[in-house]
Order: C-alpha cells, then sequence, then structure tokens
C-alpha cells in the first residue's frame, strides 16, 4: 500500500510517500525556522499563512521526488490532532480536497502517536514496549500495546520536556531552536557548573510524572542560588547543567517503568528524541533495547504520519468531509 503522508500541525510543513508503513521513498520538510527566528518562538498566524502559501508545491515535491502520481497512491493521511489549530486545519483541508477530488480514501493521524511510530520506520518492534515522547509540546511516559493502543503511565504536570529547553535558551540567549542550541553549548560546556533541583512528585498515581517548571525557574531566576564558584560562569556551562539535569530527571522516571514493568523495550520519538545527552545517557543501559529515529525524523515529518496512516488503513480506517482539526490532547488511557 502507497500512502501519502501530510504534516503541518506546527511549523513544518511536510509530505512524504511511505510504502507499506516502512519505506520511505521520499520526505520533504519545509522548515519555518528562519520566520520564526526573531520572535525566539512558533507565531501562530505566521504559520498557518505559511502553510497555506506552501503545501501545494510541498505535497507536489514529495510526489515528484517518489516518481509518483496520485493515481498510484492508495491512500492518504494527514495530521488531525493535537497542534495550533490554524496550521492543522490547512492540512487537514488539503487532504480533504485532495481525498475528494482524486477518488482517494484518507484517515487523520494523531501527532503524538505518529512520533512514537517514527523509529518503527526503519526497526521490526514487537508490542508491548515503553514509548518516551518529548518534544516541545508533548511529554509522555506510555506502554504502548498497539501502534493506536497506548497508556500514559507519566506525564509533565506543567511544561513539556523541549518547552523548558527553549524558555531557558530564549532567556539567555542562546539560539533557536532553544532545544538544538542548548545540545550544541552543552558539549563543549561543564555539568558539573550548577546543581540544579529535580522535582519530587507524589508516590503512587504520580511516580512517574515529571515537572519541569522548577528547574526552569532555578536556571533562569535563581542561577546564583546552584552555581559553583569554582567554574566560569558562561552559555556554555549552563546549558551543560540544564541539559543534565533535565535530561536525567526524565531517564530516573523513565527507568523506573521500566523496572516496574519488566519491559526491556524502549522506543523514543519526538524532536528532544534528537538531544545528544539523552541518547547518551539510555546507552548506558545495556540490558535495554532502545530505537531511536533518525535524525531527520525526530522532528516533525510526514514520513512518520504515513507510516502509521498505513496500518490504520489497512484496519479498514476512514474518515470523511467532517473531519475536522483539533488542537488538543484527547482520548489516552491513563495507568490506574
Amino acid at each position: 500500500m502507497t500512502v501519502l503522508g501530510i504534516e503541518s500541525s506546527c511549523d513544518e510543513c511536510a509530505a512524504a510517500v511511505v510504502l507499506d508503513g516502512r519505506r520511505v521513498v521520499s520526505s520533504v520538510i519545509a522548515t519555518q525556522i528562519e520566520r520564526h527566528a526573531e520572535y525566539n518562538g512558533v507565531v501562530p498566524e505566521i504559520a498557518s499563512r505559511l502553510h497555506t502559501e506552501w503545501i501545494g508545491d510541498v505535497v507536489a515535491r514529495a510526489l515528484d521526488d517518489a516518481e509518483f502520481t496520485m493515481s498510484q497512491v492508495d491512500g492518504i493521511a494527514v495530521t488531525s490532532k493535537p497542534g495550533l489549530a490554524g496550521s492543522l486545519l490547512v492540512g487537514v483541508s488539503f487532504a480533504k480536497a485532495l481525498a475528494w477530488s482524486t477518488s482517494t480514501p484518507f484517515v487523520g493521524v494523531n501527532h503524538v502517536l505518529a512520533h512514537l511510530y517514527a523509529p518503527l520506520l526503519s526497526e521490526d518492534v514487537d508490542y508491548p514496549f515503553i514509548g518516551l515522547i518529548v518534544s516541545g509540546g508533548h511529554t509522555l511516559i506510555c506502554r504502548a500495546d498497539g501502534f493506536d493502543d497506548i497508556t500514559v503511565l507519566g506525564t509533565t504536570i506543567d511544561d513539556a520536556m523541549g518547552e523548558a529547553f527553549d524558555k531557558v535558551a530564549k532567556h539567555y540567549n542562546l539560539g533557536y531552536p532553544g532545544g538544538a542550541a542548548i545540545d550544541k553549548l552543552a558539549r563543549i560546556g561543564n555539568a558539573a557548573a550548577c546543581s540544579f533541583p529535580s522535582a519530587h512528585l507524589y508516590k503512587g498515581d504520580h511516580r512517574y510524572d515529571v515537572s519541569y517548571s522548577g528547574i526552569k525557574t532555578a536556571a533562569i531566576r535563581q542561577l546564583d542560588q546552584f552555581w559553583n564558584p569554582a567554574f566560569e560562569r558562561s552559555n556554555e556551562n549552563i546549558a551543560a547543567a540544564f541539559e543534565k539535569a533535565a535530561v536525567d530527571m526524565m531517564v530516573s522516571r523513565l527507568l523506573r517503568a521500566m523496572d516496574d514493568t519488566g519491559l526491556k523495550t524502549l522506543v523514543v520519538g519526538g524532536g528532544v528524541a534528537a538531544n545528544t545527552y539523552l541518547r547518551e545517557r539510555l546507552a548506558r543501559r545495556h540490558d535495554l533495547r532502545c530505537l531511536f529515529p533518525p535524525l531527520e525524523l525526530c522532528g516533525d515529518n510526514a514520513a512518520m504520519v504515513a507510516g502509521l496512516g498505513y496500518h490504520l488503513l489497512a484496519r479498514g480506517d476512514r474518515d470523511d468531509l467532517t473531519l475536522n482539526a483539533s488542537p488538543r490532547v484527547v482520548g489516552f488511557k491513563r495507568a490506574v
């Protein structure tokens, strides 16, 4: 089955052609980073306008790169939730029009589940496994029992992990996107320069949850309280110390969930999955199988949307022209 994927949930306008949920024949990502850099964050109105301008050409390029025509496409998969409402609407509206005009089946895809599917484009994985989804908008530790069957074990009670990276980077003018800027600076910094606190949440139902508001505030407004005077106060050292504290807090909850469930396979998706220290930290656990997407598929892309869409379409799932965009994360089970 040949699936055309369309992604426009935030500031990446993307399209891809994927065969049988695995083989990525083409993947086109038109990034808006330069347009949002002066604001140190995504401006929703600008993002949706640029999607409107670009999406036709992006889809055409994906088909051209794959040397396919729409007559050879068996189904269309489009991100319909969650994300920025205006950006989502552009992709959903385009997909519906394309599906109607070519009589092609189409299905809406959950962006969060698509991130979890990204490593599965190139790796065979048996269910169940533990999933970690970390990005600018989402932070979830979950148990995956199927491609669209996850149970949330832990999440952030405030800021997403990537959001905390972005806010600290913005405060210190480290660069945009903030996560990538901190990652780069941290490679030449010393994490021992600062000892940031780690949030300790309630036990029981919250034993896998994380909180990033405290560590973010400590890095931005209370740095002197946690700074080691033996080290130079530099952006590189701030980046290294903050990165280590933020990643270690997440990894401690993640490994706790894996130990408690007895599952030994971990699948990581989302923009923060590209973080160098996160990959190195998890690679130390030789008793676990840790799967990451290739770097080009960590951020928002349409290949993961097409890959997950293949399984939905193969199961017989179809949407009609009443499909609407939904900006919120809904429908996930929470472990009890």
